[in-house]
């Protein structure tokens, strides 16, 4: 049953929509406490705090701090001009991959470079997958950074890890913000778990909440469409 209301029969839907949907229930707020008299001992000391990697949902701290490896059947490389480009090309580190038929890019450090991928990619990345015709993508202090996919349509997949259910969605264009694990589908996109499905202009599905937004601000006067599947009755 389509709906073209963002909230109704939220509470009905199994979906990751309620969360993101509907607002909030306020919370009691504590009267604040009576003023205490100032301790006179003097402050103590502050530990040094041990530095990490910042968290990336659904990759873990081992997979980041592997090197990068590249294959391709062939390069042309001008070290003058720091342009670069392969053909079948597949770019690894640990269990996240890139792969394309041809690869523009700015640089071979990884530290700060923008790759032009075309023709066939294939990205796999925080268990998701993309797939499109072309994909531009920021690399950034040896990571992923970006990628910004755009096909006829691009194709976002993903198991979801508690459910077990396949997210599926497909749009235009699909931005894919790896240090947050946000990913907006622009442009006819639509987004499903395998029971429910949502469309509109922009959809912003958050990985690692399991919610998605999609705000009228985005929908350029176009309606968000909800379809929620029953669940199927088991014979006794």
């Amino acid at each position: 049953m389509a709906v073209s209301s963002r909230s109704a029969h939220a509470h009905a839907a199994p979906f990751v929509l309620a969360a993101a949907l509907l607002p909030s229930a306020p919370r009691a707020v504590a009267a604040p406490a009576a003023p205490r008299a100032a301790a006179s001992r003097p402050p103590a000391a502050a530990k040094p705090v041990a530095p990490r990697d910042s968290a990336v949902p659904g990759v873990t701290r081992a997979t980041l701090r592997q090197s990068i490896s590249l294959e391709a059947q062939s390069s042309q490389i001008d070290y003058r001009t720091h342009q670069l480009v392969f053909h079948q090309v597949t770019i690894r580190q640990g269990t996240m991959s890139i792969s394309a038929t041809l690869a523009h890019a700015t640089g071979l450090d990884f530290d700060d470079s923008h790759w032009a991928f075309r023709g066939d990619v294939h990205i796999v990345v925080n268990r998701g997958d993309l797939r499109s015709n072309a994909a531009d993508i920021t690399f950034a202090r040896k990571r992923l950074a970006n990628a910004t996919v755009t096909g006829t349509p691009a194709r976002f997949t993903q198991v979801d890890p508690k459910s077990g259910r396949l997210v599926q969605g497909h749009a235009q264009t699909i931005d894919y913000e790896v240090a947050k694990g946000i990913v907006t589908l622009s442009n006819d996109a639509w987004l499903t778990d395998g029971h429910n499905e949502i469309s509109g202009q922009i959809l912003k599905y958050d990985i690692a909440a399991r919610t998605v937004i999609a705000t009228a601000a985005d929908q350029n006067s176009h309606r968000v469409r909800i379809t929620i599947t029953p669940p199927a009755k088991h014979a006794p």
